[in-house]
């Protein structure tokens, strides 16, 4: 008689391995709106657990979904198979300027280690206590210096991983997997990938210009190419000062266009918040104001403030000097999802979908003005805030009609006119349950094709993360969960 899945799993898995429904169903959800209930847990204990379950799934055919902290939005993490959760990988080894960490380390954890080197790992996503540096290196996550230092997919020297076929690998270390990949991309068409300074849709076959630059394929990939087991990270020296500038405007296309000119003073950061984040900081503001950027500097103080002073178009209510001060306003910009949330009505909110696109700065302005036409249109309402130095917005919609149909048409229309624009769907979080089906329209088919041939070559059985960036089916309203 053929053994279960189950049974042949417990019996090769040094780990824990679940299949009650308790277990399940936990693993069902993630922090985005979506649902989906696996079939079985995998909590590997060590890389030969991970290496097995990867060869018994290709064996018995079913997927593996590799999952960090599940803190992803647009549901990467979740699928009907294995749920692989890599939370026992979280050892930390730092040297002068770079940090090996394994994918289960939580980067709240990593930032207190490195803290006491007076160092850090730039990429800042605002949920940083809790996410693992697995799943960001997974979704090539950013944050708000990545103005200045760069997404993860810059961050990042080495990744060692588990393909579909079960093997471990090191890239770019691995020349021969190398030399393969880089044929890959010797054919793709650059012109159709967007030109923004972030971006996390897709694989980035854009980034990859010679052979040491392979890795760069695996982040970004959700989990679609390989299960991470480690990654080599860039760590910088912490700035010894820094300055935040907190700057009312009373109109939100205003302060859009300020950013193109506040860019050119070299910021680590310019960020966006709404009225609907600001109304709930404890603080006075002016009752015309309809939005803030916030504009930090970690060098040249004098001479940036000076320049800023000299462009900026609002008015700065704030200057913030010290540590405790400047680490204050920044978690009110952290809780901005917190604050959206908190304001809307549960049965108002439409699910996270359009929440992350971007654009290039020029542009920034139009985007604004794309949202006001979808509400007049479809009579919602949005919360934005985000990262406004990148033209990344994260936006909020609110409806009384609770119509799943409706999510699909707001999306469809408002990609379109991203991509118009030279944008793309998604800077930072990923594709997901949320977004795959739009990748062919954003790169074209010629890269598409060119992704496909990656999946492949890694994964040919197609058990890695299924239905996430290669994708023939629609499930941007597949999968909601109480919608």
């Amino acid at each position: 008689m053929k053994i279960s899945i189950l049974k042949q799993l417990e019996s090769k898995i040094h780990g824990e391995v679940f299949s009650s429904k308790e277990f399940r169903e936990f693993y069902s959800v993630d922090a985005s709106s979506y649902k989906i209930i696996p079939k079985i847990i995998v909590v590997p204990k060590n890389e030969v657990d991970v290496l097995n379950t990867v060869k018994i799934a290709r064996k018995r055919k079913i997927s593996v979904t590799v999952r960090g902290a599940g803190t992803g939005l647009v549901g990467s993490a979740l699928n009907s198979g294995i749920i692989i959760d890599m939370k026992n990988f979280s050892s930390i080894r730092l040297s002068k300027n770079q940090v090996n960490v394994e994918t289960g380390v939580i980067k709240g954890n990593l930032d207190k280690k490195l803290e006491a080197s007076k160092k850090f790992f730039p990429p800042n996503p605002s949920i940083g206590s809790f996410c693992s540096v697995g799943g960001m290196i997974g979704n090539n996550s950013s944050g708000s210096r990545s103005l200045k230092y760069g997404s993860v997919i810059d961050n990042v020297i080495e990744i060692t991983f588990v393909d579909g076929n079960g093997n471990k690998i090191t890239l770019p270390k691995n020349k021969k997997i190398a030399k393969q990949i880089k044929k890959i991309v010797n054919g793709i068409d650059l012109e159709k990938f967007p030109k923004v300074s972030k971006n996390s849709s897709g694989y980035r076959l854009d980034r990859i210009k010679t052979e040491n630059d392979i890795h760069k394929a695996i982040i970004g990939s959700e989990g679609t190419l390989g299960i991470i087991l480690s990654a080599k990270l860039q760590i910088k020296d912490k700035p010894r000062k820094q300055i935040l500038f907190v700057a009312e405007y009373n109109s939100v296309i205003e302060a859009a266009k300020n950013c193109l000119e506040i860019n050119k003073t070299n910021p680590s950061a310019i960020e966006f918040v709404d009225k609907t984040t600001f109304d709930q900081i404890k603080s006075k503001f002016n009752k015309k104001s309809k939005c803030l950027l916030f504009v930090e500097y970690d060098e040249k103080i004098s001479l940036n403030e000076k320049k800023l002073k000299e462009i900026i178009t609002g008015k700065i209510i704030k200057k913030l000097q010290t540590e405790e001060e400047i680490e204050k306003w920044w978690r009110y910009r952290d809780s901005s999802l917190h604050y959206s949330l908190k304001s809307i009505k549960k049965e108002n909110r439409i699910p996270h979908i359009i929440e992350d696109a971007v654009v290039p700065l020029e542009n920034f302005p139009k985007l604004f003005s794309i949202l006001n036409k979808l509400n007049k249109k479809y009579k919602t309402k949005s919360i934005v805030y985000g990262h406004a130095g990148n033209g990344n917005a994260h936006v909020r919609l609110i409806s009384k009609r609770k119509k799943r149909d409706l999510i699909k048409k707001i999306a469809t229309e408002y990609f379109d006119e991203i991509l118009k624009l030279g944008g793309s769907i998604t800077a930072e979080h990923g594709d997901g349950l949320a977004r795959s089906e739009f990748i062919k329209k954003q790169y074209g088919s010629k890269n598409y094709q060119a992704f496909k041939k990656i999946k492949k070559y890694f994964d040919p059985d197609n058990i890695l993360n299924p239905g996430k960036i290669i994708t023939s089916k629609s499930s941007i309203i597949e999968n909601l969960e109480q919608f």
